[in-house]
C-alpha cells in the first residue's frame, strides 16, 4: 500500500500542474469576485491569506466566498500552505450571511493524518476521515465500505507536507465527491442522504476561531464537468 502512494505522489509530480486545469478564478494581484471580512482577508505574494491575531480575532468561523458563480459538478484544483491553526475549503455550500457559511469541507489541518477528510460545517459535521470510501444513506448515516489506504500508510507516505505548499483537489460529480492531496487520494464519498447533501452551492475559505492562525492559497482553477 505505501509502494502504491509514493508511485502516485510521483506521477502526479510528472504531470504536474495546467494540462486541462480549467480556468483562473484568483488572479494573483487582488480580492476581485471574492468577499470576505476584509480585517482578516488580503493578497500577498501572489497568494489569498487569511490571518488573525491575538489583537484581531473573530468571533465566529469566518470565510472568504468566491461570487463568481455557483459550484455544480466541478473539478477544483489550487495550492494551500496552512502556516499555523486550521481552515478548509468549503465547497457546494450555503452562504448564511455576514461571511457565515454551511456545506461540505475540506479539511486543512497540520495534524498527522489530518488533512484531506471530509466535513459538513454546520451540519451532518464528520462524513470520512481519511484512507476511507463512504456511503451515506437517506438516514444521515456514513458507513464506511471500505479503507483504500490506511491512516498510518498514508502518514508514513507523506502525502501531506505540513506548514508548507500542497496541492489540493475536489473532484463532485453528482453525489459522487472525491479529495487529493499532491495526487494521493484521502476520500471517496457518495451521498445518498436526499435531503441533507448538497448538489450545487458556493465555493469558500475558512477562517477557524481559536489561536492566531495564518492559511495561503493561490493557483486556484476550476473546471465544470
Amino acid at each position: 500500500m505505501l509502494l502504491a502512494i509514493e508511485l502516485a505522489l510521483l506521477a502526479w509530480t510528472a504531470v504536474g500542474r495546467g494540462q486541462g486545469d480549467g480556468k483562473p478564478i484568483f488572479n494573483g494581484r487582488d480580492l476581485e469576485n471574492w468577499d470576505g471580512d476584509k480585517r482578516f482577508w488580503s493578497v500577498a505574494e501572489g497568494a489569498i491569506r487569511g490571518e488573525t491575531s491575538l489583537a484581531s480575532m473573530p468571533a465566529t468561523n469566518t470565510f472568504l466566498i468566491w461570487r463568481g458563480s455557483v459550484l455544480k459538478d466541478f473539478e477544483l484544483k489550487l495550492k494551500v500552505r496552512l502556516r499555523n491553526g486550521n481552515s478548509g475549503i468549503q465547497y457546494r455550500s450555503r452562504d448564511l450571511g455576514k461571511w457565515s457559511v454551511a456545506g461540505y469541507q475540506m479539511e486543512l489541518d497540520n495534524g498527522a493524518g489530518k488533512s484531506g477528510f471530509l466535513y459538513e460545517e454546520r451540519g451532518r459535521k464528520f462524513l470520512a476521515l481519511i484512507g476511507e470510501k463512504v456511503e451515506i444513506d437517506a438516514q444521515e448515516k456514513p458507513t464506511v465500505l471500505r479503507l483504500f489506504a490506511a491512516k498510518k500508510d498514508l502518514v508514513a507516505s507523506k502525502y501531506y507536507k505540513p506548514q508548507d505548499w500542497n496541492d489540493y483537489r475536489i473532484v463532485a460529480h453528482g453525489n459522487h465527491l472525491e479529495h487529493f492531496i499532491n495526487g494521493v487520494q484521502t476520500v471517496d464519498v457518495v451521498d445518498n442522504d436526499s435531503k441533507g447533501r448538497s448538489l450545487e452551492g458556493i465555493l469558500a475559505f475558512q477562517i477557524h476561531v481559536g489561536p492566531p492562525m495564518l492559511v495561503e492559497f493561490k493557483d486556484i482553477f476550476l473546471k465544470s464537468l
